[in-house]
């Protein structure tokens, strides 16, 4: 029921003349299911307080509750019992322009205000003022929006099983968005590959775990599920307080991204996401305090970005590159014995621009840097660029590096993505560095001291060469191609 619902969104959205893209699509969906959720939650927490004899005050004023604007109630659903589905009436239902009107002129004021109405910035009252501040509707047809509003409602938050079936369809949304083009790429790592390295990282109940370039949350999202699973029956209402309220902390620039992560994140069972709507490279790193500091780090911060000089002035190797400002501000903040499982263009291990050397330097020499990943090319789609993960713990200097390449002996792509079984191998093998074709060991001493160069060289390839298939140099080339459009097309607009 639930996909055949988010397929008939996704073909009235395919209607409207401003949704033209997965991420559109995505988007607009996030609001409306925001709302959705928001109702089901304030129906929660009135019964909890009618069956502990409390009173509770809803967020949200009658005229703005989901019940009564986008789809209230016919008069016989009094009687069902809780969380069977209600019908719509549409009598009294809002519809065409006076639902669209109502919806731009009233319900995102009233909402967007939630942000200086909110005790804090970790209240779901902050959230609500945040995303509504954020984005706008841009579903104009008003008959439209009432199908889509149909559609919405008869999704269900009550159990966990309708929970998790929802979460699913939402990375499922936000995997196709990624897929669709270069943009949504850019909030979607490949949720194999997240789960690999949380499997390397090992969080446990009680880290903070931090992600500085959190996209769509997928690190976050992850965690939380890696966590429940392994604390299974022994997980204790402390430890989902911990898990709800002081674990996790994501920091997210672009606006749909950080609409998204909120979004997920409650998908995935988090009430108020921690996710601030802030670029993180605008922070000093010097100002970073030991109060400020996560035991755990999980990121993929964009690359190919290049920031202005003000930014550049927040950090001590000067770059204008943006990972590796990330990637000073990530080692940064995490505290002594942490560990961090962070993703970055394969090229920084052997870079000889000065900020590349220097970071490395910094690296081995802060940090242990037990485990380096080299993914093939095709692990992000439309990216057009190899990755790396490299894994350390803050404190101690790099001794030993363990490297694995990865290979699922076949070509990555759209149709034929990574998959957990691609990474079973390296999980296995990483837990005790253990060697084999595909896995080696580089002790720290014999890097130059002048290059500090990283880079991947497999002393089992014997210098063979491995040649690309022409359909992987056709795809690269069309993902280059399909670049350079968007380039032309965004200097076309500024004539």
């Amino acid at each position: 029921m639930f996909e055949q619902a988010f397929k008939n969104i996704d073909d009235v959205l395919r209607k409207e003349a401003g949704c033209t893209t997965e991420l559109d699509y995505t988007e607009q969906t996030s609001w409306l299911l925001f709302l959705k959720y928001l109702d089901a939650l304030e129906d929660e927490r009135t019964t909890d307080a009618k069956l502990n004899n409390k009173k509770y005050s809803p967020i949200l004023e009658k005229a703005y509750r989901w019940e009564e604007w986008a789809a209230p109630k016919a008069p016989g659903n009094a009687n069902l019992p809780i969380g069977a589905p209600r019908t719509i009436d549409h009598n009294r239902a809002k519809t065409g322009d006076d639902l669209r009107d109502f919806v731009n002129a009233k319900l995102f004021p009233y909402l967007h205000g939630f942000k200086q109405r909110a005790s804090g910035p970790n209240t779901i009252e902050y959230k609500i003022g945040e995303i509504f501040g954020e984005i706008k509707n841009k579903i104009q047809s008003g008959y439209n929006l009432r199908e889509i509003i149909d559609h919405i409602d008869e999704l269900r938050f009550r159990s966990q099983t309708e929970k998790h079936e929802l979460s699913h369809l939402y990375e499922a949304k936000i995997r196709n968005m990624g897929n669709a083009g270069r943009n949504g790429g850019e909030y979607y790592t490949p949720r194999p590959l997240i789960r690999a390295i949380i499997q390397v990282v090992k969080p446990r109940i009680g880290d903070r775990i931090y992600d500085g370039a959190c996209g769509s949350a997928g690190f976050l999202c992850e965690s939380f599920e890696y966590l429940k699973r392994k604390a299974g029956k022994d997980l204790t209402t402390k430890d989902r307080t911990i898990l709800q309220e002081r674990t996790f902390l994501g920091k997210e620039k672009k606006s749909l991204a950080y609409v998204i992560a909120i979004m997920n994140m409650i998908l995935h069972g988090i009430e108020a996401p921690n996710i601030l709507h802030t670029n993180t490279l605008t922070e000093n790193i010097n100002d970073i305090q030991e109060k400020d500091r996560f035991e755990v780090v999980l990121a993929n911060p964009p690359f190919g970005g290049s920031e202005r000089k003000e930014i550049q002035q927040n950090f001590n190797i000067k770059t204008g590159e943006t990972a590796l400002l990330f990637l000073q501000h990530l080692i940064k903040i995490l505290k002594a014995g942490g560990r961090a499982g962070i993703v970055i263009k394969n090229t920084f291990l052997s870079g000889m621009d000065n900020a590349s050397v220097s970071l490395r330097k910094l690296l081995l020499e802060s940090c242990n840097i037990h485990t380096i990943l080299d993914n093939p090319g095709g692990v992000f789609q439309g990216a057009g660029v190899k990755t790396v993960v490299l894994f350390f713990e803050k404190g101690a200097p790099t001794r030993k590096i363990w490297y694995y390449q990865l290979d699922p002996g076949r070509n990555l792509g759209k149709t034929n993505p990574l998959n957990d079984d691609d990474l079973a191998e390296f999980v296995k093998l990483q837990k005790n560095f253990a060697d084999s074709p595909k896995s080696w060991t580089v002790d720290a001493k014999t890097v130059q001291k002048d290059t500090f160069d990283l880079s991947v060289k497999n002393p089992n390839v014997n210098g063979e060469v491995k040649h690309r298939s022409p359909k992987e140099i056709l795809d690269e080339i069309a993902v280059l191609d399909a670049e350079s459009a968007e380039v032309l097309q965004t200097i076309k607009g500024l004539m």
